[in-house]
């Protein structure tokens, strides 16, 4: 299905530096003994009133879950969330978020300015020298004006700024083109975030995904080299690689035309996320480990040389699979880091949160690859280089 071939050639390092990232986390968490307690009563409730059909055959009973299910097919425990109450109300079982005024800020931009507020303190980069701002998600609040265009406002950065979505890969996607933008001269400095509501989206009475996401928002600043000063911090980026091909196998149908579609209902289970969780294990694994071991031959850089692996944080078996591919052995914790078993699936901000959290111990020199994978299908891989 997937072709990886690219031509050899010496590593060279493109004029720009990731001079700092930033986090956002939720102040309430969720364990995976209160999820399935919730979604056990929901089960309960649905049986008892459907009892008759479910004895007819005409209704199928649904079946509970369990935080062992839930461990070993995920490898969650936990995930953190804007809102605790409405998820955990078996009535309910979405996040309840107060709607607000235009003359407000929108939710989605706090959490973004949040994180982008924590970067731009660890770059050291005043929020007025930034001269583009994107903002990179796999769900947008609205269609528009964009999410990006609030935050720059309101941070009081200069230039220009854009939304983009490639669903989990937003991230590394949004890093190429910072990137690209830098070494044209469009931009000197750019702020990239990914500020994921992953819960607004998600079925919590669907048993084999109920438990997959949760929020946080991430945020990155890029410079250009000549801007980036003398010390050691930060990344030097290599290279970026990025790839794509269509997919039903992860779908969200919500969309502006689904109040136009005759016999559509807005409010049915394919308006959030739906997946072939089986296909996707099965295709994507092998095709991210290809992707990594062909971004990183053609820069001649043998896998066993990369020093750490910040991979998209969706399964833990898959990640284990797509190191031991990629080095050719199972990965230590240190050389692939984990941060799902707390965070669960945060989409595009996943793999920046492992970033973000597990890079201080890198010396300069050293290598590391900040990889996503999603739907699309996509896959996006950045190549740094510690400073």
């Amino acid at each position: 299905m997937m072709n990886f071939v690219g031509d050899f050639h010496p590593m060279t390092s493109m004029p720009v530096v990731l001079l700092g990232t930033g986090l956002f986390t939720p102040k309430d968490s969720i364990s995976n003994d209160e999820l399935v307690h919730t979604f056990n009563q929901y089960v309960a409730s649905f049986n008892e009133q459907n009892a008759q059909a479910i004895i007819d055959g005409s209704v199928t009973a649904l079946s509970e879950s369990s935080s062992a299910f839930i461990e070993k097919a995920s490898g969650i425990k936990s995930r953190f969330v804007l809102d605790k109450t409405g998820i955990l109300n078996p009535d309910i079982m979405a996040p309840q978020l107060p709607q607000r005024s235009n003359e407000e800020l929108s939710i989605q931009a706090e959490i973004g300015i949040a994180a982008a507020k924590d970067a731009l303190n660890n770059a050291e980069v005043n929020a007025a020298d930034i001269d583009m701002v994107i903002v990179a998600n796999s769900n947008m609040q609205r269609a528009y004006p964009a999410m990006a265009v609030e935050i720059q406002t309101a941070l009081g950065c200069a230039g220009f700024a854009f939304d983009m979505n490639v669903a989990c890969s937003s991230a590394t996607f949004a890093i190429q083109m910072a990137a690209n933008a830098i070494a044209a001269g469009s931009a000197t400095r750019v702020l990239v975030i990914n500020a994921e509501i992953c819960t607004a989206h998600l079925n919590f009475r669907e048993r084999d995904s109920h438990f997959i996401f949760g929020d946080a928002a991430t945020a990155m600043v890029l410079v250009h080299q000549d801007l980036a000063g003398d010390t050691h911090k930060g990344f030097n980026v290599v290279d970026t690689h990025l790839w794509t091909e269509f997919s039903n196998n992860i779908r969200n149908n919500a969309g502006f035309l689904n109040r136009t579609e005759i016999d559509n209902n807005p409010l049915a289970a394919d308006k959030l996320f739906v997946q072939n969780g089986r296909k996707v294990f099965k295709e994507v694994c092998p095709a991210v480990g290809e992707h990594i071991i062909s971004h990183l031959h053609k820069n001649q850089i043998e896998p066993t040389n990369v020093k750490r692996f910040w991979l998209h944080q969706a399964n833990l078996t898959m990640n284990e699979l797509i190191a031991k591919r990629v080095l050719g052995r199972p990965a230590t914790a240190q050389e692939s880091p984990t941060i799902l078993d707390t965070y669960a699936n945060t989409s595009s901000a996943g793999s920046v949160i492992a970033m973000h959290l597990h890079h201080d111990d890198l010396q300069t020199g050293d290598l590391a690859v900040l990889s996503s994978f999603g739907a699309g299908y996509s896959i996006g891989s950045v190549l740094l280089e510690k400073r």
